[in-house]
């Protein structure tokens, strides 16, 4: 089943997803010192080195004002792309670098190909001329300095050059011309680039996950537009190694330093936010070419952990690294490419909810909000999940077509939901005869898509019930022997300026009680509609089971920014109330 995403400005959303997607809007992007930190730089262009990260500013712009369609957000996409567009050189040249410097430093190709895709995608959404005039000739300023002086392109092209692809596959969906696909094909060789998995930082830096993942998104927009097999093998190389071979944390984050690691530490330098940010991407474009629930629960999974702890409750900070294993730091700068990539994958989020395959309606992640869309015929759809996700498990999709018409309604069906439960209008499926699954004899199926074919008529109502129970989840390689605790796709963590009898104290040495365990409780300190559970806990040293317990913990959710450790130490690591990591 292949589908393409709703239009994010035929998509409303609310929930955490929603207030995430406001906050970075109104308490980063429209409080950062835009002028002086962004666009000053572009203006003196005097630099010898450095990066700014103005074009993935400009891309979350761009998406959130096409999102929201508000004035102040609308006002500043304008003015950042008129004043951008102000500096342009006569030879086409967008950058901070004086003239004997561009290209060749460090970080001015990449930052020349994403501003190539701010400015594409403000044509995208927007349709202005001039933003894809300079991104046009951004673009042949690159050819030309591509073709004309080989030697001043960087050695280390598999990450000084990140973003070339897909800014000159992005300038080619806007013109037809052939030049540009050329490039990709014939210069960058991006049919044939076949990285291994490599393990740690050390030599080349095709082990780097931003790099990988940015790679694999080109090579698949690549293979769209002509198909050739040799593009689909990194893609299936990396999805197995985190899936298979331990390569992605249950927190929904991978790499550590930056690189792809398997050993399931959560230190300080795990889960660039980048990293996650492309993850999140490309899970989004496997789930549009194969419509495999998997990528849905992998995804739902990183959003609401490692993704939203990147970023401070308010909304103001982000961070470069994610740790679940000792204290967390935000990064200092606003420009930079953590905090740039994080913006756009926030303003991403409204295009990961609905997708449209062909025919009917796919709904990927469970969230208050609400969708648009105009199916065949003529018809119109307008669909609204009423939902506290992931608070509750209970959904209510409500369908109303603008006539009565038959089509599938796609369900994603979470592997960690053990007990799934569907009414159509308050009746049982397998009860109501107005409809059929996927074929007569389906069982509602965790880890699948359920396909609900019926006539839908306006003000049918389908309510999905997913029990979420906490759930003790077996630790792998370093944290063997170890459990984490869930609920739905949250970790939860522990805080420990919460309890002041940990203060000094190592948490790896905490042994909790599975048997203590209770929740979910409310607890709004992180975000409005949070959660929390609660357990007794040995402290270090203590004669644990026989002993009694001498410690009461809180547990919150894993974007709690105080939170220092997921995974504890249990009498017994064998227990059959222990579970292994679904999604694996």
């Amino acid at each position: 089943m292949r589908m393409k995403p709703i239009d994010a400005r035929h998509v409303k959303v609310g929930g955490e997803i929603g207030r995430r997607i406001d906050i970075t809007a109104r308490n980063n992007v429209l409080v950062i010192d835009i002028e002086e930190d962004f666009l000053s730089p572009f203006r003196d262009r005097s630099r010898e080195e450095g990066y700014i990260g103005l074009g993935k500013l400009i891309d979350s712009v761009v998406r959130l004002a096409a999102y929201m369609d508000d004035d102040e957000v609308l006002s500043c996409k304008d003015r950042i792309i008129k004043e951008v567009i102000k500096t342009q050189e006569p030879d086409g040249y967008i950058g901070i670098m004086r003239p004997e410097k561009r290209v060749e430093s460090l970080w001015d190709v990449h930052e020349m190909s994403y501003l190539i895709v701010g400015l594409t995608s403000n044509y995208r959404f927007f349709r202005e001329e001039p933003s894809l005039n300079a991104a046009r000739r951004l673009g042949d300023y690159l050819l030309r300095r591509w073709t004309d002086e080989p030697a001043k392109i960087p050695d280390d092209t598999a990450l000084s050059t990140l973003g070339i692809e897909n800014a000159m596959l992005a300038l080619y969906e806007h013109t037809n011309e052939q030049k540009y696909i050329d490039f990709c094909t014939k210069r960058c060789g991006l049919q044939e680039w076949d990285a291994p998995i490599v393990l740690g930082r050390w030599g080349r830096i095709e082990g780097h996950v931003y790099n990988y993942l940015h790679r694999c998104l080109a090579q698949l927009q690549l293979h769209s537009l002509q198909p050739d097999p040799r593009l689909l093998q990194p893609t299936r190389r990396a999805f197995d190694f985190m899936t298979k071979r331990d390569g992605m944390t249950i927190t929904g984050l991978v790499g550590d330093h930056e690189c792809w690691h398997d050993t399931q530490e959560g230190l300080s330098n795990l889960g660039e936010t980048c990293a996650t940010a492309y993850l999140s991407r490309f899970l989004n474009k496997l789930l549009q070419r194969e419509g495999l629930s998997c990528y849905g629960d992998i995804m739902e999974r990183a959003i609401y952990n490692g993704l939203f702890a990147a970023q401070s409750p308010d909304g103001r900070k982000i961070r470069y690294y994610t740790p679940f294993d000792g204290p967390r730091c935000y990064h200092e700068l606003d420009t930079y490419c953590c905090p740039n990539n994080y913006r756009r994958i926030v303003s991403e989020l409204p295009c990961m909810i609905y997708y449209q395959p062909s025919e009917g309606l796919v709904i990927n992640l469970y969230a208050s909000s609400s969708a648009e869309i105009e199916s065949r015929g003529g018809n119109s759809l307008r669909v609204r999940q009423d939902t506290e996700y992931p608070r509750s498990g209970q959904v209510a999709v409500h369908v109303n077509p603008s006539r009565p018409a038959r089509f599938p309604l796609w369900l994603r069906i979470p592997r960690w939901c053990t007990d799934p439960r569907v009414e159509v209008n308050h009746q049982p499926v397998r009860e109501d005869s107005s409809f059929a699954l996927s074929s007569p004899d389906e069982a509602i199926t965790s880890g699948d898509f359920l396909r609900i074919d019926r006539v839908w008529r306006a003000e049918d109502q389908v309510l999905l019930s997913l029990p979420m129970p906490l759930r003790l989840v077996r630790g792998r390689k370093a944290q063997a022997g170890r459990v984490a605790i869930m609920r739905g796709p949250q970790v939860f963590c522990l805080n420990r300026g919460r309890h002041p009898k940990l203060s000094g104290m190592d948490l790896r040495l905490l042994v909790i009680d599975p048997e203590s365990l209770e929740g979910p409780l409310e607890d709004e300190s992180v975000r409005p509609g949070g959660q929390m559970c609660r357990l007794r806990a040995w402290s270090p040293g203590k004669f644990y089971p026989h002993e009694k317990t001498d410690l009461c913990l809180k547990l919150t959710e894993f974007a709690d920014p105080g939170g220092e450790a997921i995974y504890f130490k249990v009498p017994n690591p064998d227990a059959a109330a222990l579970v292994a990591d679904e999604l694996l």
